[in-house]
């Protein structure tokens, strides 16, 4: 078996705007749902923390180390026979700029797939849960990398921080992530989709993209306490996939309904509950 590359994903994106996995590039047989099959899988993605931390550690860490760091965990979904997509990115390739994207959020999954997608296109920062960056030796590593921590606890509080660092990082040419659910759902549904996203594009005067990711091939445990709940049970049959919307401008009301109703009628495409 053919492995993917980093260089030869990015070859193709930008060449084409989209990537399906090659028969030659997965597994000829598809890997079993079991104990090992998940250990596996989620060692791929939970890996990504500890390698970002070393390497902050010993002064080697850059976006490219960690774009590298998290195709590991395409290689090796492909490596167990699971097809991923990606379309809809030239979307991306012909807006210059910063944009601000906003992305439907299924599981720990896509915090990992979408930043070696996105640093095809140019630099970006994006939010996450403060609990995230307070791992053992992660919270340097988390700053250089540009993630931009929440508690959670003071919704104020939150949007001023995203106002505050969004502004600041756009206007210095960084694009920014938002995951406009909050927390991983199950559901797409309108009642969760925050309009934070679209109030910083409006405020920086940029535009917003749409992301609409299918990763449940590893959905979030509804019976998981700390830690353990990011990983549930690895289903290799299920396919990942990563579509990048139209560039979306206009008020923050037009474009928060606007990017609901596109990843709504992608997620419905593929077969995913939706609400609203």
């Amino acid at each position: 078996m053919t492995r993917t590359t980093l260089e030869m994903f990015r070859e193709e994106l930008l060449a084409t705007g989209e990537y399906h996995t090659p028969p030659e590039r997965r597994a000829a047989t598809t890997r079993k749902p079991g104990s090992f099959t998940t250990l596996g899988f989620t060692w791929s993605v939970f890996s990504v923390f500890p390698r970002c931390a070393v390497s902050e550690c010993l002064g080697t860490l850059s976006t490219d180390k960690w774009a590298h760091y998290c195709f590991y965990s395409l290689r090796k979904a492909e490596s167990y026979g699971t097809s991923v997509h990606a379309e809809g990115w030239n979307f991306r390739k012909e807006q210059n700029g910063p944009v601000v994207y906003l992305a439907n959020h299924m599981s720990t999954l896509e915090t990992i797939l979408l930043p070696f997608v996105l640093l095809t296109y140019g630099p970006f920062n994006v939010v996450v849960k403060q609990s995230l960056s307070h791992l053992p030796g992660l919270e340097k590593a988390a700053a250089h990398m540009g993630l931009v921590p929440i508690g959670r606890k003071s919704p104020r509080e939150d949007l001023m921080t995203i106002f505050d660092a969004g502004v600041k990082r756009i206007k210095e040419g960084n694009s920014f992530l938002i995951f406009a659910q909050g927390t991983r759902q199950r559901v797409f549904a309108r009642k969760g989709w925050s309009s934070i996203g679209t109030k910083l594009a409006e405020k920086a005067g940029v535009p917003v993209i749409p992301i609409a990711v299918k990763t449940d091939i590893q959905p979030t445990r509804p019976d998981g306490k700390g830690l353990f709940k990011d990983f549930g049970s690895v289903d290799p049959s299920k396919e990942i996939r990563l579509a990048c919307g139209p560039v979306l401008n206009g008020t923050s009301k037009e474009m928060t309904q606007a990017s609901f109703d596109w990843i709504k009628a992608k997620l419905d495409s593929w077969g995913l509950p939706t609400e609203g």
